[in-house]
């Protein structure tokens, strides 16, 4: 009863049995299962004989497969089938995003979603942006830019050169972590510094590469020329010995050009003035600057409703009408963007904004504050500005970005 969970009537019942009937049931299961064997083995027989009959209990098979899984087909079945690509694979496999991305002074690059920053006020102290180091390495954010994973990035050195690299391929890393060293990435030289960088979905003919050299000269070239840019990188400009690569932008042709100067001068003319040239042309005149004066950015004009944005290095900023810069010749001297004083500072940073964008703003101790662009207001060329971020007395801007508003953007750069 215990081991066969039997009530005291069954067990009872069990051991009234005669011996002779029990094994008169299991003769009878044995013999039963015999004759099913025999059965089956002459089904079987009479299967391998018959190939009509084969076919039939193929065909039931099938049509009971398709009663219980016959619906929609969800994947296509095509005969002309393509290689694949690892670029197109990892597009499909990364997750199309926006991204901060930070150089610092020594070479090291990151990228972290750009909604790990949240706006705060005008004038605020910032966040930590990245770890620098300590005292005995000296090292801080020199560089730092909007772009989307699936983009490819263009990197011109101060020395006129070109590398790129696909953004997907940059480390991804915290707001505080150090990143990876450039020269992991791409083979540039050790004397050369990363000075412009531009975000490039396809390397179409219809845009050109426009830039601009410490020294006032600008130079366009068609953007095709850059599509296939070797490890080593190739020459996208040539420099003499006392000048220097400063920004680049992506250009349509037929666009305003903005250039701005240490002393906040700042020359507006049309793109037509400059004429396309091959990669390692010189190009030509683009703002007369005055002595001990250089150039620190250019703007490539997207929309005349925009205003243009202009920072100087002790955290003090300003945004005026471009309908204030009258359009010139190029080669000129310009107008005053901004007055620089002792207390203002020199002019480090000219963007083309509106009131929708976000400002980015990173020191060279690593502090980070992004804030509204409409906190800013629209104020005359002459005006010293408000300021934007507060400094220590040690500290610096030592980079400023521009996060355009969170709508699809046709344009080939969706943040400069």
């Amino acid at each position: 009863m215990k081991k066969f969970k039997f009530s005291e009537i069954q067990a009872t019942e069990i051991l009234n049995m005669r011996l002779q009937r029990l094994t008169g049931l299991e003769r009878k299961k044995i013999e039963d299962e015999y004759k099913d064997i025999l059965k089956a083995i002459e089904k079987l027989k009479n299967i391998l004989k018959s190939e009509q009959l084969r076919r039939e209990m193929i065909c039931d098979d099938l049509k009971q497969i398709k009663e219980k899984y016959g619906d929609e087909r969800r994947t296509e079945i095509i005969y002309d089938v393509k290689k694949i690509s690892d670029d197109e694979m990892m597009k499909e496999l990364i997750k199309e995003e926006d991204v901060v991305i930070t150089i610092s002074n020594k070479g090291f690059i990151k990228r972290i979603p750009v909604n790990s920053y949240k706006s705060q006020g005008r004038g605020g102290k910032g966040i930590t942006a990245a770890s620098t180091g300590n005292a005995e390495n000296d090292d801080f954010i020199e560089h730092m830019f909007i772009g989307s994973t699936h983009q490819y990035i263009m990197f011109f050195t101060d020395k006129g050169k070109c590398y790129w690299l696909k953004v997907y391929d940059i480390p991804e890393g915290s707001r505080t972590s150090r990143g990876k060293s450039i020269l992991n990435l791409i083979e540039k030289e050790k004397d050369e510094d990363i000075s412009s960088f531009v975000m490039v979905k396809d390397f179409t003919e219809e845009l050109f590469v426009t830039m601009v050299t410490k020294m006032g000269t600008i130079k366009k070239t068609k953007l095709d020329s850059y599509s296939n840019i070797r490890r080593n990188g190739i020459q996208a400009i040539k420099l003499n010995s006392t000048d220097k690569l400063v920004e680049v932008k992506l250009t349509n042709g037929s666009q305003e050009i903005v250039i701005g100067s240490h002393d906040g001068q700042a020359i507006r003319f049309n793109e037509s003035l400059v004429r396309e040239m091959g990669r390692t042309a010189t190009g030509v005149r683009g703002i007369k600057l005055a002595k001990g004066d250089y150039v620190v950015g250019l703007v490539a004009v997207q929309r005349q409703s925009a205003t243009i944005l202009v920072i100087t290095d002790k955290g003090f900023g300003k945004r005026s009408d471009l309908a204030d810069y009258r359009v010139t010749n190029r080669g000129g001297k310009g107008v005053i963007t901004v007055k620089t004083t002792d207390k203002v500072g020199k002019l480090i940073s000219i963007k083309e904004v509106t009131d929708s964008d976000d400002l980015m703003i990173i020191t060279s101790k690593g502090i980070l504050i992004r804030q509204k662009m409409k906190d800013i207001r629209v104020m005359g060329r002459n005006a010293q500005g408000v300021r934007v971020i507060r400094l220590s007395d040690t500290d610096t801007i030592s980079a400023v970005a521009r996060i355009m508003e969170d709508e699809k953007d046709d344009s080939q750069e969706k943040m400069f």
